[in-house]
């Protein structure tokens, strides 16, 4: 049997079996997630919340932005509290007050250790006992209970109104004034933050560990690590290590047993003749530039947020554009000109593999982009309207803003985005379709590119397998099914396969080994990548067996990353194998920058929260936002970006290149990225985590930590990071603007080499 076929049979089992364990998992996730009650009722008999209630609740917060304004279970934003972390707390300080003043006659605060201790001891089992009661579907509190909730509920109720006296604190977590003007529909969203409170310190059934694995950390009711967490940590790192000698040991005995290939005198690809579909791609890349600048201006928007809290230098801005709004936006921005880029590279180089252009694909293309623009626009004005409140009767749910990060565009975007995903794949396969079945060497690299379309398009489907009032748990599991899959599975895959027709269509690499690599490096992504997605849902209502598995496989996916300086290094070779190759220097760079952000964004910043109880202190603080932005923006970004100037010098092959812009721009966005994980989210991130060791997550993201002064100053330490960054990204989208505005035409090339500019 041929090597490339035993490749392809041991892919197909691994996607198979993985893809099996997800759907067994979520399927168990169904009966094992926190209860739903049917009413919360005092041992008196008074009914504090019903289901409706709670479910109503829901809908109200994620109307006013959901996880893009604080967070629940860790998932969000982080300028406000994580609210299930916060109430928890609030409660059991009321709870001991209450118990403190009936049994000493004084606040809690002016007893001394032992009296505390004691209150603690009699607090914690009360608080921890699984009441509800499945019959009834009902979970019962005390009255003494009762009352501190009612405390707790009187608290939020003034927060999210326009109260004088919390007045501070809707400014410290960059909510605007009022954001919840009906009393009732504050009332409502009290029963689910106490709702969600509640599943993260009540014990399982016959366990001594909550429904969300102790999460958050709250020592005053022993929400610690639990015994599985260091467990499966320890063995997660074996596993790596283990990954890492073996994957080291493959390259070692096998690779660079081949002969170096002679490159061509000239460049192969100026064979390639631009078909029109091609031509139309140009479009893309404006838009993915437009969309790129607009998400910085978003992004430091957001950022200023935790600067002035509603004002921007005087003006009320978040009466116009709350912080809820410009989040949202700038996350989605992130995904979409990314995704746009990496849209127009899959139709750019589908004619470009085959030499076939099929009819109507001009048509498709053009088509495509219309809806593009139509689902931006549509989608971000009804996430803007529902934060407002000015949706009235529209469903929030279908046109308004879904609650959810990175997919929080209401459901009727989703399907329409969902139907441009399957169009894009339409496209890109009957235009690919004539190379995967030429059977010659680089057939198997097609295919491989059109399973990464399939798979990118199809997972888009999981965000569509919730409804309204689907329980967060479940939201929470096919969220990461897209989030998870694209980024950390497919995204890779896409990625190798263009990477490597590129250098086999330019002569740099045989057709059979890149074929045998590509299809190798899949497997070895995919072995990590599919099932590591349960990192993200250790403490999102899954049991030991969940957490066990995902810390095991999660461990895996840095295991690539670790040849990734010998990744790096033969690309930079090629890209030095023969003169003409300046033509691609800065495609080539950017893919050089993709290596390094991979090996530090998501190689070390992502094994550093990766494990459950390094994840248990850090999830929701800022070292998660270092590993996010590295690792986004790093590499799929920079990836984006390479691809995009791949696909221009096609499109523009005898303009001369502005290399100074380029230059400026490539370390502009290298050294302003650097500067803000360095200067900003690493030293904020490392703080957090001291003070959740401390005190509890419950401090680390409170507004009286995230006011300390050192914090101000670490916020205002963005800024020359910030700037560089937005200069660096200005600079490219003047390059992109050049080829057509004032280009300038190479001289007859010599010996297959363009004349190229140096400097502006």
């Amino acid at each position: 049997m041929q090597i490339t076929r035993r490749l392809w049979l041991g892919l197909g089992a691994l996607l198979i079996v993985s893809f099996g364990i997800m759907l067994w998992i979520g399927k168990d996730l169904y009966q094992t997630a926190p209860p739903m009650p049917e009413q919360v009722v005092t041992e008196s008999g008074e009914v504090l919340y019903t289901r409706a209630d709670i479910e109503a609740g829901r809908r109200v917060w994620q109307e006013m932005g959901g996880q893009q304004s604080g967070s629940i279970w860790g998932h969000g934003a982080l300028v406000a509290p994580d609210w299930s972390a916060e109430w928890l707390h609030k409660e059991v300080v009321a709870m001991l007050d209450i118990r403190s003043r009936i049994e000493f006659g004084m606040p809690y605060e002016q007893l001394n250790e032992s009296e505390q201790a004691k209150l603690h001891a009699e607090i914690k089992p009360e608080i921890r006992a699984n009441t509800y009661d499945p019959q009834t579907g009902s979970i019962v509190v005390s009255d003494e209970r009762a009352q501190a909730i009612s405390q707790v509920a009187a608290h939020y109720m003034s927060v999210f109104s326009n109260d004088p006296a919390t007045h501070e604190l809707r400014e410290a977590y960059a909510i605007r004034e009022n954001p919840v003007p009906d009393e009732n529909s504050r009332r409502l969203m009290t029963g689910f933050f106490f709702w969600a409170s509640w599943a993260t310190v009540t014990n399982r059934p016959d366990d001594v560990k909550s429904y969300t694995n102790n999460f958050p950390h709250e020592p005053l009711v022993g929400n610690v690590p639990t015994s599985s967490s260091f467990m499966w940590s320890m063995f997660s790192i074996l596993f790596m290590i283990a990954g890492i000698g073996l994957l080291s040991w493959h390259y070692a005995a096998y690779h660079g047993k081949e002969k170096p290939l002679a490159p061509p005198s000239q460049d192969p690809a100026r064979a390639i003749v631009v078909t029109p579909s091609m031509r139309a791609t140009a479009k893309y890349f404006w838009l993915v530039m437009a969309l790129f600048l607009v998400q910085i201006l978003m992004g430091a928007t957001t950022a200023h947020y935790q600067v002035e809290g509603q004002e921007a230098y005087g003006f009320a801005l978040s009466e116009w554009l709350p912080y809820a709004v410009t989040r949202s936006w700038h996350t989605q921005l992130a995904i979409l000109w990314i995704a746009t880029a990496w849209l127009a590279t899959g139709l750019y180089l589908g004619p470009a593999i085959s030499g076939h252009e099929p009819k109507y694909q001009k048509f498709g293309v053009n088509f495509l982009f219309i809806s593009l623009i139509i689902i931006v626009v549509g989608a971000f004005a009804g996430q803007w309207m529902a934060v407002m409140g000015k949706l009235g009767k529209i469903p929030n749910f279908w046109f308004g803003h879904q609650g959810w990060e990175y997919v929080d565009i209401g459901r009727f975007w989703q399907i329409y985005l969902f139907i441009g995903l399957m169009l894009w794949l339409t496209l890109v396969g009957r235009a690919l379709w004539p190379a995967m079945r030429a059977k010659n060497q680089t057939s198997s690299i097609a295919g491989l590119l059109f399973l990464s379309t399939v798979a990118i398009g199809i997972l888009y489907a999981a965000g569509l397998m919730w409804k309204e009032n689907t329980h967060i748990s479940i939201v929470t599991y096919w969220k990461f099914w897209i989030v998870h899959l694209w980024v950390e599975g497919f995204f890779e895959v896409f990625a190798v396969a263009v990477i490597s027709f590129i250098f086999v269509k330019l002569g740099l690499v045989r057709g059979r080994s890149a074929t045998i690599n590509v299809l190798f490096a899949t497997i070895v992504f995919m072995a990590g990548g599919v099932l590591g997605m349960f990192h993200h849902l250790y403490f999102a209502g899954v049991t030991t067996g969940v957490i066990a598995l995902g810390a095991s496989i999660s461990a895996l996916e840095v295991v690539p990353l670790a040849l990734i300086g010998l990744e790096a290094h033969e690309t930079w070779k090629s890209s030095r194998a023969t003169p003409w190759m300046q033509q691609y220097k800065w495609p080539i760079m950017f893919f050089l920058a993709v290596s390094f952000w991979n090996l530090i964004g998501a190689g070390l910043l992502g094994f550093l929260i990766n494990t459950p109880l390094a994840l248990f202190y850090m999830q929701g603080t800022n070292l998660t936002a270092a590993h996010g932005h590295t690792a986004l923006f790093g590499v799929y970004g920079m990836l984006g970006i390479g691809l995009m100037l791949y696909c221009l010098r096609g499109l523009k092959p005898d303009l001369v290149w502005r290399e100074g812009l380029l230059r400026s721009g490539f370390w502009a966005l290298n050294i302003g990225l650097l500067l803000m994980m360095t200067l900003t989210l690493l030293p904020m991130g490392v703080l957090q985590l001291e003070a959740n060791l401390e005190n509890g997550y419950w401090y680390a993201r409170s507004a009286e930590f995230m006011t300390r002064p050192i914090i101000d100053v670490l916020v205002w330490l963005r800024v020359p990071g910030d700037t560089v960054f937005a200069a660096g990204a200005f600079m490219i989208a003047l390059f992109v603007l050049s080829l057509w505005l004032g280009p300038r035409r190479a001289r007859e090339p010599i010996a297959g080499v363009l004349e190229t500019e140096s400097s502006l």
